[in-house]
């Protein structure tokens, strides 16, 4: 792990005689003081802000998803209306009191975890409020779960066009940092599916922005972090539904499946496709179709290219590696028992008929939220430009394999909109990618509790390597953010640096996320 020549014993947020031996980039943000809290509670509720203060109330938001950061907010408010947001964002910026806004809590660097001050619970607003079948266009208020919306949308035969894997992240919280889907290759990230917006800004102003109406607000709101904005409301494309059919190629390389994988997205040749693995011993390229035409086209042009197996020419292939290499029978067991749990859970008979997937929003969800989730949940992440994402996928197995002895990786590509740049700066788009950016998460198996340093220290070596080949980032903030500035350089950082102090003057909204 590299560390700062700077780095000082002194600059341990958690004490200056403390745990000299270990470097610690970032840890919990120093927690708010409170002062004015009465006044500022009092002028709240004189508003008609409904404010709960109540150990049980704010204790529901103690962690985020991740479990490695911890804070308690001095009081939370139910988030109903923009104009309670305004009134609430108003008075804040009057009494300098910290507003952290949460939506499903699917962070797992602290970035939705409140250290001291207003946590806002965006989930009270969650009405879907027009379908526009003609158009292909959804209005909904964006503390709606992405699962509800696939709900509200299904009844009609729509479906949305890109959301993130895991279905229980709200709409908003995904559209502030972008949202992967396994179609994101040819669809682009979720951010890339608003047409219009409402936000209310860190000043309490109400305002509409799209494109074309407020464009530098709205370019500012996609992928900002919540750093300019709260969202409201969101205007999405849509599609008409279309049930899914899975094809499953195995690897043991995964530079092989990288390669694969991106000749796929090149070629468009087909409408879903990402790798997840267990550790690097099975690699799954994972390839889907939206139409029995599609599908066909892949198989008579595409498919024989791949250098993948179905699972049974894969076992093949892995069984004489094994039978030579004893000490690795613990590996061929956990792998046997992974597929045991996993492959169940993509073929469940209610979900998938005639080997069509008809909802793979329950799938995909339940699959990742019950056997990817755990008491902790550390995932560093890398985003790069197509010619540098085998290395970082690489690099970054020899850091997993380091530290943990099972975890899985899932890479994606991300299709760019053609005037992506003013979009995504400073985001997880890498400012070199063209047509294309991929991103990787490695995330650990944790079967056991793990000291915080442990983790941090395999986060640190993830994000040294993101420094070291010019990448890019997915989890902003909380014990990340250290590497900000280093990644993105002193002048973009300060020139967002001076739009954010411009439109948030008390720098109340979202705090020690970026800035």
């Amino acid at each position: 792990m590299n560390t700062p020549s700077s780095f000082t014993p002194s600059d341990c947020p958690v004490g200056p005689d403390s745990l000299t031996q270990i470097t610690r980039r970032q840890t919990n943000p120093t927690r708010w003081h409170g002062a004015g809290w009465t006044d500022f509670a009092g002028a709240l509720r004189a508003a008609g802000v409904d404010l709960l203060e109540s150990l049980a109330a704010c204790g529901a938001f103690a962690t985020d998803a991740g479990g490695t950061a911890y804070g308690m907010p001095h009081g939370m408010v139910i988030a109903k209306s923009a104009q309670q947001i305004s009134s609430l964002l108003k008075i804040a910026q009057r009494f300098g009191v910290p507003v952290t806004v949460r939506g499903g809590g699917l962070t797992t660097e602290g970035e939705s975890v409140a250290f001291g001050g207003v946590l806002l619970d965006m989930t009270g607003m969650s009405r879907v409020q027009t379908i526009d079948a003609g158009a292909l266009t959804v209005r909904t208020q964006t503390g709606i779960f992405w699962h509800s919306l696939a709900e509200e949308l299904r009844r009609e035969g729509l479906d949305y066009l890109s959301a993130p894997l895991n279905l229980t992240s709200t709409v908003g919280g995904s559209l502030n940092v972008g949202g992967i889907d396994v179609n994101s290759p040819r669809l682009g990230c979720s951010a890339d599916q608003a047409i219009a917006l409402q936000i209310v800004t860190p000043t309490g102003e109400i305002v509409e922005c799209s494109e074309t109406e407020n464009a530098a607000q709205f370019q500012r709101a996609i992928l900002g972090y919540g750093q300019f904005c709260v969202i409201t409301e969101a205007t999405l494309k849509i599609r008409r539904y279309t049930p899914v059919r899975m094809q499953y190629f195995y690897y043991s390389s995964l530079t092989t499946a990288v390669e694969d994988l991106q000749r796929l997205d090149r070629d468009d040749a087909s409408d879903y496709s990402g790798i997840l693995t267990i550790m690097d011993s099975a690699v799954n390229l994972l390839v889907a179709f939206d139409s029995d035409e599609r599908e066909a086209a892949f198989n008579q042009r595409w498919k024989a290219q791949l250098r993948g197996h179905g699972e049974l020419g894969f076992a093949l292939r892995a069984l004489p590696r094994y039978l030579l290499q004893p000490w690795k029978w613990p590996e061929a067991l956990y792998l046997l028992r992974r597929k045991k749990q996993l492959f169940p859970e993509f073929r469940r008979p209610e979900y998938v008929r005639d080997g069509l997937m008809q909802d793979r929003t329950v799938v995909f969800s339940r699959a990742v939220w019950k056997y990817w989730g755990s008491r902790q949940m550390v995932i560093p992440d890398l985003a790069t430009s197509a010619e540098k994402f085998v290395a970082a996928v690489t690099r970054g197995n020899a850091v997993c394999r380091k530290y943990f002895p099972h975890y899985t990786l899932y890479c994606v590509g991300i299709k760019l909109r053609d005037d992506h740049k003013p979009h995504y700066e400073l985001s997880c788009i890498p400012p070199d990618a063209e047509g294309w950016a991929y991103g990787c998460e490695f995330e650990p198996m944790m079967d056991r509790v793990y000291s915080r340093d442990h983790l941090q220290s395999f986060k640190n070596e993830i994000y040294d390597i993101g420094l070291d080949i010019g990448a890019s980032y997915y989890r902003f903030g909380g014990m990340m953010k250290g590497y900000i500035r280093r990644a993105f350089g002193d002048e973009m950082v300060d020139r967002h640096l001076a739009m954010k102090q411009q439109a948030d003057p008390a720098m109340i909204l979202n705090r020690n996320v970026v800035f």
